[in-house]
């Protein structure tokens, strides 16, 4: 008993010389040089007082006017002189019917009324003899009368006959269908050679100047926000001037429809996509800040690594109200002056100093 206590005192004496030795060369060993602190760079947060949304709406291409041609008489058509997709001015010969019918009984007609000037003629000198001879007491006064009637009569006849030829005429001038317009011919029906009914359509033809873009909108969009609109066709962008606003809502799709002008330099293919681009101001106070600066906190809470006076990291929760690919426009308690680590929050901690390298 008594050698192991001699020992456990001797191991005992042993370990606390030896750690005597070691605190004395960790006290006279000098202090490590503190670690450099880390450099970040701040956003001075700058508060607004509304932010920007764009907005898109799908539209279609569409010509100004667009007529189905037709004849407003029944005849046999006898001939269409245009095809699908050719282009005609305005005035331009599109298409007849048979005529021959109407030039035969405007002959006839014609006819008639030379056969009853002759008459006329007659008649006339027939009132002036009878008056002769009334005067002289040779003829009663029924005679006269009766040439007064027949003289009467063929005037009527005559004034009916030209009416008739009126009539003749006009029927052979809508025997022919002429553009109203410049444009281009998207559909052909007959060819030719065939009956045709009165209002039966043709061929359409849709006017080839300025088009214009049809675009359902929501009840929230204000006409006044259509001023200074653009529209994308093809990847292309045009300025949009607005041509009406029609105040009845689609039954189906609940919008308002919207019609706009646009310039092109080149034609625009009709019935093509086009989207409207709008921008909606929201007034609501907030600040922009990169996404990038945004950390997730507890419970779903986002929150933003700001700096204080003495250059410590502290966190601050803020409500984000809007959001693009590469920044949010949030809301939180920011006192005035308070700067937002922009680059790097992920490598710094809560009660960290740091150095401000850049100030944005």
């Amino acid at each position: 008993m008594t050698t192991t206590a001699a020992v456990i005192a001797g191991a005992g004496y042993a370990v606390q010389t030896g750690s005597s030795l070691l605190a004395a060369r960790a006290a006279d060993a000098p202090p490590p040089d503190p670690a450099p602190l880390i450099a970040v760079s701040v956003r001075m947060l700058a508060e607004e007082q509304g932010y920007s949304v764009p907005r898109s709406f799908v539209g279609q291409v569409e010509p100004r006017k667009t007529v189905a041609l037709s004849f407003e008489l029944a005849g046999r058509l006898d001939a269409v002189l245009v095809d699908e997709g050719d282009t005609v001015q305005q005035g331009q010969l599109i298409a007849r019917q048979d005529i021959d019918l109407l030039r035969a009984d405007r002959t006839r007609q014609q006819a008639a009324r030379k056969a009853v000037e002759a008459q006329l003629a007659f008649a006339l000198q027939t009132v002036e003899r009878s008056e002769a001879l009334r005067d002289r007491g040779f003829a009663s006064q029924e005679r006269l009368d009766q040439s007064m009637a027949t003289r009467d009569e063929l005037n009527a006849r005559i004034s009916e006959i030209d009416a008739a030829l009126t009539s003749i005429d006009i029927q052979l001038q809508k025997a022919q269908l002429f553009a109203p317009f410049d444009g281009r011919i998207t559909r052909r029906v007959l060819d030719g050679g065939e009956a045709v009914g009165a209002g039966q359509v043709l061929v359409e033809v849709v006017e080839t100047g300025v088009p214009q873009i049809r675009v359902g909108l929501p009840l929230s969009i204000d006409e006044g926000s259509l001023a200074t609109a653009r529209i994308r066709v093809n990847g292309t962008s045009y300025a949009a001037s607005l041509a009406s606003f029609r105040p009845d809502v689609d039954p189906v799709t609940r919008t308002r429809t919207a019609l706009f002008d646009i310039e092109a330099d080149t034609p625009l293919a009709l019935g093509q996509t086009a989207r409207l681009e709008l921008t909606s101001t929201v007034s609501e106070r907030g600040t922009w800040v990169p996404l990038r600066s945004l950390k997730e906190g507890d419970k779903g809470q986002w929150t933003l690594l700001v700096v204080d006076a003495e250059n410590v990291v502290r966190r601050a929760s803020v409500l984000v109200i809007h959001a693009t690919s590469d920044k949010a426009y949030v809301q939180g308690s920011f006192p005035p002056g308070t700067r937002m680590i922009e680059e790097g929050p992920q490598r710094v901690t809560l009660g960290q100093t740091v150095q401000i390298a850049e100030t944005l």
